[in-house]
């Protein structure tokens, strides 16, 4: 039929494939832009990734860092054909992100994240109307249920309960709190978005942890990542490019079910969460006959953002914190000194505690700075070509706000490798605050869970230590401090022991 119609398509196809492949080379091979950033040479295919042979063994974050010393705090990559300017210490990601904000608060179209995400909910979604509007919604809804106030701190206190029943168990034994820390932060976020907690056997339950785990390791530590150098091999039916489809699908299952459920079983007078006031905002738009975002399918992945970024985040810094305490316990025995004076032993803390507590204060801080658990922030993108700091961003490039260098920056930071609450302290014992400390972002992508982060971690933080002092295992190497990359930095599997106060 291609020869009666005089039309030979293999051989189309094929020049049409080489006269791609040779533009691609070309751009590859071709001298850089003048004015963009300098970075290591682009190669065909794999773009920027041979000229970091010399540092092959350093995660991202590490990685990045060392090429902002190479090449300046602004610097630039190839990921395959797709440009990434990377953002190395506090001046450049600060000008970038907040004095530059218009131009720097999109999201980039990463084939792996969309096809996990299809760009909705919002921590992925692009900047604009739609995502203004969804965060402001989530935002006044989540504040509803105690997001960030004090109402919240019966369901924290709840869970510490359990955390400090099963810590009793091990006592004088090691012990690997990532399980029950992780049931614990993730509960917090099930009373919110659905409603009810649930016990920590329940199989709904696991199902939820097993699927953020799930998806958070194909989109950060997986041969899958692949993907977002070669799109093509997200349709390949074997391996980790399979089971994204299948996690896909799984999600989408589960989640549309407990949906399906609140809309069956929800009484519109007396909505129970934050699905049941979503889906109350979808009829309400319908009834006005208004075009709208909202709908069910865009509340599917806000559920989805909500909880991986409500548990995952905070779970991690509290895991590195229990770590860190054990790994210097004349810190931890001065943290436990102020929450004796101020608090006593038998009184739970409470979050408006903290202003009476610098030190507990500055200790939480520290841990955050150290460890950065989100240490290259979720990727921007230029959303048109810009001028910044003498070079051209071109319009669509990835831009990498190195979040850990920021934390580590020497002209920031006194020593900026050490442990050292008291860098957070004026001479009179008060808490500094050094612009520098960003660990939930910054700009308008700052985190929308930070003031729950911070209610969280100083109330669990404080509980514990009131409590327990968590000690090392003896006769074992010191732990490895260097964490496991992701979409976020976690502790290597360490265990502690848990002695009674």
């Amino acid at each position: 039929m291609a020869e009666a119609a005089g039309v030979c398509w293999p051989a189309v196809l094929f020049i049409a494939a080489v006269f791609l492949l040779t533009r691609y080379v070309m751009k590859c091979w071709a001298p850089r832009q003048p004015r963009l950033p300098a970075g290591p040479r682009c190669w065909p295919l794999v773009g920027s990734l041979p000229g970091f042979g010399w540092k092959a063994g350093l995660p991202p974050h590490l990685l990045l860092t060392a090429m902002g010393q190479a090449y300046g705090s602004v610097s630039s990559l190839y990921l395959g054909s797709r440009l990434l300017v990377v953002l190395n210490g506090f001046q450049g990601v600060r000008d970038a992100l907040q004095r530059n904000a218009d131009v720097f608060s999109d999201r980039p179209t990463i084939p792996l994240i969309t096809k996990i995400t299809q760009r909705k909910g919002i921590v992925f979604a692009p900047y604009g109307l739609i995502w203004k509007e969804q965060r402001r919604f989530s935002l006044s809804t989540l504040r509803h249920f105690g997001f960030g106030k004090l109402d919240l701190e019966p369901k924290i206190q709840e869970e510490l309960q359990l955390v400090k029943s099963q810590l009793s168990k091990a006592v004088g034994t090691a012990f690997s709190p990532f399980h029950v820390i992780n049931n614990a932060v993730s509960n917090i976020i099930c009373s919110m978005c659905l409603g009810k907690r649930f016990d920590y056997d329940d199989e709904e339950f696991r199902t939820i942890l097993h699927l953020i785990a799930r998806g958070m390791k194909l989109a950060s530590n997986s041969p899958a990542m692949l993907i977002n150098v070669f799109p093509v091999l997200q349709y390949l039916p074997f391996g980790a490019f399979k089971e994204v489809s299948q996690t896909v699908k799984d999600v989408t299952s589960f989640l549309k079910n407990i949906i399906a459920e609140h809309r069956r079983t929800m009484d519109p007078e007396n909505p129970r969460d934050f699905v049941d006031f979503y889906l109350n905002e979808i009829d309400c738009e319908i009834t006005k006959k208004q075009s709208t975002s909202f709908n069910e399918d865009y509340l599917f992945y806000i559920i989805g953002d909500l909880f991986v970024a409500g548990t995952d985040t905070t779970s991690n810094t509290l895991l590195w914190a229990i770590l860190l305490m054990a790994s210097y316990p004349e810190i931890q025995e001065q943290v436990h000194r102020e929450i004796r004076d101020v608090i006593g032993e038998s009184r739970s803390p409470s979050f408006k505690d903290r202003h009476r507590m610098p030190f507990t204060e500055a200790t939480i801080m520290e841990i955050q700075r150290m460890t950065t658990v989100v240490p290259l922030a979720i990727p921007h993108m230029a959303s048109e070509t810009v001028d910044f700091k003498g070079y051209s961003i071109p319009k669509g490039s990835i831009v990498i706000a190195n979040l850990w260098s920021v934390h580590r920056d020497p002209s920031m930071w006194e020593q900026p490798d050490e442990f050292n609450p008291s860098r957070f302290l004026d001479a009179d014992g008060n808490i500094i605050k050094n612009e520098a400390f960003m660990p939930f972002g910054i700009g308008k992508r700052i985190c929308m869970g930070e003031q729950m982060a911070k209610m969280e971690l100083f109330i669990i933080f404080s509980s514990l230590l009131q409590s327990f002092f968590f000690k090392l295992p003896e006769a074992i190497d010191a732990p490895n401090m260097t964490g496991q990359f992701g979409l976020t930095l976690s502790p290597h599997p360490f265990k502690i022991i848990p002695v009674r106060r």
